[in-house]
């Protein structure tokens, strides 16, 4: 059983079933750029006072710990 309560669950996946796969991928596609978003925002917040060099230094480090390498 789901621990958390979802009650718009079902009506969440038949909505996605009725997508296109072009219309899937536009989404998949927007929820990634909105994700980007959060996180550059999210550290801007949290280093506000850092020069583009340091800032673009603290993203690519950031990311480097969150993509799962599988070479």
């Amino acid at each position: 059983m789901d621990p958390k309560p979802r009650p718009n669950h079902r009506l969440y996946i038949e909505t996605l079933r009725r997508l296109t796969a072009e219309q899937r991928l536009l989404k998949a596609l927007e929820l990634s750029e909105f994700g980007r978003e959060l996180f550059v925002t999210g550290l801007r917040r949290r280093f506000p006072d850092a020069t583009p060099e340091e800032f673009k230094a603290l993203v690519l480090k950031r990311l480097a710990k969150c993509h799962n390498r599988t070479y």
